[in-house]
């Protein structure tokens, strides 16, 4: 299995969080988080490890990372750290590439690339 970081900058709120995911003797990815801010950070606090495939195949509302998302609170629904600590499971559970991804704000069609 593979370890991994994330580094995610949240946007608006100029918070950046770091995601460090490692997989364990027993196939289960613990998450280490560092983050500017103070709802993820409490959020991480209530972690465990995680079995990527239940994580990775669970419908949203089901997710251990969404349920903690909710129950923290994390205040934004648009947050993109629980997303990215998904990602981050993913990868180190050898269920995914390693590919960056990224959310743009344009102003035409074109810009998009989708032609």
């Amino acid at each position: 299995m593979t370890d991994c970081k994330v580094c995610v900058d949240a946007g608006v709120c100029k918070m950046k969080t770091l995601i460090t995911a490692t997989t364990n003797e027993m196939g289960m990815v613990e998450l280490t988080i560092k983050s500017d801010c103070p709802n993820i950070l409490k959020m991480s606090w209530r972690l465990e490890p995680i079995s990527p495939y239940a994580e990775v195949e669970s419908e949203f509302y089901k997710s251990e990372i969404y349920k903690l998302a909710q129950e923290t609170p994390i205040p934004h629904t648009a947050c993109p750290v629980p997303s990215a600590m998904i990602k981050a499971i993913e990868y180190a559970g050898d269920l995914g590439l390693k590919r960056d991804v990224s959310i743009r704000f344009i102003d035409d069609d074109s810009e998009a690339g989708m032609d």
